[in-house]
């Protein structure tokens, strides 16, 4: 299971460290967001919360669906009383049950969706094609954070750039959750970089053959 996100550094003066947008809600559960910084992180703090209850109670990790019905239901409530104002922000619920992967996206309104793969935010069009075209049902977790990047290169408009791209893994076999080190970034950008290079490269030769 990989997540992946592009910050998007709008003024070379901000520090791209400083913006989070991949966290850890428990070790075998992690979450994107897209959307209202501070709500983001009020709703991450809330799942936080919510998954420690239930290892104090049950002495058990939560379900991965288990943590985003109550997500959602949360963020339902806040669209239907006076005096409060919805979460401006959508996430990708993403974690591991019984050495299966799960992938819940969550919007504003507190809706609930499980997906094989999916993009929020921005270019959400973009990406989706490419995963439409690309995924498959046997991906390996390297391959997964390739179509992703892939995906993000979609929307960059020419500008990819590994220190403003956060990637999250959870493999299967030991259901821990972690940040991928930039250096480890780098290295597969420079890999998606690569292919689509060779990929512009073939096509002007198929076009130059052609003409």
């Amino acid at each position: 299971m990989a997540l992946l996100v592009d910050k998007r550094v709008t003024s070379k003066l901000l520090e791209a460290e400083s913006i989070e947008k991949i966290f850890q809600i428990d070790d075998h559960i992690g979450a994107a967001t897209s959307g209202l910084v501070a709500d983001a992180r009020a709703l991450i703090d809330r799942a936080r919360v919510e998954a420690q209850i239930n290892k104090v109670t049950y002495d058990e990790l939560i379900g991965v669906e288990v943590l985003s019905k109550k997500i959602c239901d949360f963020k339902q409530s806040y669209t239907q009383y006076g005096g409060v104002r919805p979460f401006g922000t959508a996430l990708l619920i993403a974690g591991v049950d019984d050495h299966r992967a799960r992938l819940f996206e969550t919007d504003p309104s507190g809706a609930l969706l499980e997906y094989k793969a999916t993009s929020i935010g921005s270019g959400r069009t973009e990406t989706m094609e490419v995963f439409e075209k690309k995924y498959t049902d046997d991906i390996k977790l390297e391959d997964a954070i390739i179509l992703g990047l892939d995906a993000l290169h979609s929307t960059t408009e020419g500008v990819f750039n590994a220190s403003t791209i956060e990637v999250g893994i959870i493999e299967l076999s030991n259901r821990k959750f972690r940040k991928l080190t930039p250096s480890e970034v780098e290295k597969y950008v420079e890999r998606v970089i690569k292919m689509h290079a060779s990929e512009t490269k073939g096509k002007d030769k198929k076009k130059k053959s052609e003409d």
